[in-house]
């Protein structure tokens, strides 16, 4: 199926009566992935490939790209060639691929829902509360695997890195209060639905959310067998990150800990090693319990200004930033520029059209709505520059700009600027003038100028020459 968008790049060309003169961005974008991803270590802000090249990783995520899902048995199947059509029309190089526990219900969704493939097999003997035979959870799904393999490395061909989710904290418990709907009756760990006399279940915790725990050693060594099947299915493609979980409750750290550990140990048995990922728990998660813990990359949740004013990364650790967690419904392009200009790895959970169906669906919440268009947009043209920067010796300097928002490398003379509101900014460049050539992008008409090569040091002002936010690129 076409999707809709399909003659909309370069976006911009609807303007095309008011545009200021200049040329488009060229969109560019990775070579198809050289070795599994390393923390860079000359600038630990990002990853590195095996060749040594700095990746920044950017991109729109959805619900539907693993297993299939909606409101009808069996879910529609999702166009998933479709979707990775669209990721490389935006000019991305990174999605989550998301894993759903159940079988059926879920707490974002009024009625009936049911998502497929499951990684167990349902051999019975007798019915699990959804009418079907029960699981066994001592034998795989092959074509969950399968699926799996043959989903990630056909990103892995487009250029594009996958972050295999493992777990799914909404599978657990019914965080948005339907118990109605409660995603546990569907769950293979609920006792109900397991030949294997399997309960996730904690009396003093809600639902199922002892699952993610260590309190049910039986359930853990069947999860811990789940993820070295997972690791074995994809742990040869260069093109992996593993993330533990998708907002399991803060209870989880500890688990989610040795979750980390095990992949970590369970691959240095192996040919190639991949980042492992913890990202923010909910409800009640703790932005430094993420920062403290042994994962190679994190994304935080809302609480110290990432989805007003980022702040820098420092290298600790990989920072994705994602606004699943912070709040995407009111997501703006300018977000995605503050975020790539503190030394951070933005992405965009997407609604997709509405061609996800169901889970995740909210009010004002349409992927077809112009803003959401736009904040797609400014994730490509951020891995543009990326490719373009030497990323491996920019970082975080927003004290060189009167914005705040500045990538630096004072060796090379390169200075990446973004002005949100436009207009002029004032760059602080070492005393000792160097020839730099100002290069000016405007997002939101897609031209970039280029001014004539001149002398520049220290205390500089430079006007942009378009209305709107604005990006300066001197080097």
């Amino acid at each position: 199926m076409r999707p809709s968008w399909a003659a909309a790049w370069p976006v911009a060309m609807v303007f095309a009566a008011c545009r200021p003169s200049g040329a488009p961005l060229t969109p560019t974008r990775y070579a198809a992935a050289a070795g599994p991803l390393r923390a860079d270590p000359r600038n630990p802000r990002y990853f590195a490939d095996s060749s040594g090249r700095a990746v920044y990783l950017t991109g729109m995520h959805t619900w539907s790209t693993l297993q299939d899902n909606g409101p009808t048995d069996p879910p529609a199947p999702f166009d998933y060639q479709g979707w990775l059509d669209t990721l490389v029309h935006y000019n991305h190089d990174f999605f989550r691929m998301y894993s759903w526990e159940q079988a059926r219900w879920t707490d974002e969704t009024a009625g009936d829902y049911y998502l497929a493939p499951m990684p167990w097999q349902r051999t019975g003997p007798g019915n699990a509360l959804d009418g079907k035979p029960k699981f066994d959870l001592t034998k795989f799904n092959d074509a969950y695997f399968t699926r799996l393999r043959d989903r990630v490395a056909a990103a892995g061909k487009r250029g594009i890195y996958v972050s295999v989710m493992l777990f799914n904290g909404w599978s657990l418990e019914g965080k948005g209060g339907l118990a109605l709907n409660d995603p546990w009756n569907g769950h293979p760990f609920n006792a109900a639905n397991n030949v294997n006399g399997i309960d996730g279940h904690v009396d003093s915790l809600p639902q199922g959310a002892g699952l993610h725990t260590l309190l049910v050693p039986k359930a853990l060594a069947i999860q811990d067998a789940y993820v070295k099947h997972v690791v074995d299915a994809v742990g040869d493609l260069d093109n992996v990150l593993f993330e533990i979980s998708n907002e399991s409750d803060a209870g989880s750290l500890a688990w989610q800990t040795h979750m980390v550990d095990l992949i970590h140990t369970y691959e240095r048995t192996r040919k190639k090693q991949h980042p492992v990922g913890i990202t923010a728990m909910y409800p009640n998660g703790s932005n430094g319990a993420l920062f403290a813990s042994p994962a190679d990359w994190v994304s935080p949740g809302d609480s110290g200004g990432y989805f007003t004013s980022p702040p820098a990364g420092t290298g600790h650790q990989v920072i994705i930033l994602d606004t699943d967690h912070l709040g995407t419904e009111h997501t703006e392009q300018s977000w995605v520029w503050k975020s790539f200009l503190r030394g951070l790895n933005p992405i965009f959970m997407d609604a997709y059209d509405n061609q996800a169906i169901g889970l995740g669906a909210r009010p004002n919440f349409d992927g077809t709505n112009p803003q959401f268009v736009a904040v797609r947009r400014a994730m490509g043209y951020t891995l543009s520059y990326a490719t373009r920067i030497p990323l491996s010796t920019m970082v975080p300097a927003g004290s060189r700009a009167s914005t705040g928002y500045c990538l630096a490398d004072t060796a090379s003379h390169a200075y990446l600027v973004y002005l949100p509101d436009g207009g002029s900014v004032t760059v602080t460049l070492p005393t000792a003038p160097q020839t730099l050539t100002p290069e000016w992008f405007s997002p939101r008409y897609d031209v970039v100028q280029v001014r004539p090569a001149h002398s520049m040091g220290g205390t500089q002002t430079l006007t942009a020459p378009f209305r709107g936010d604005a990006v300066l690129y001197l080097h």
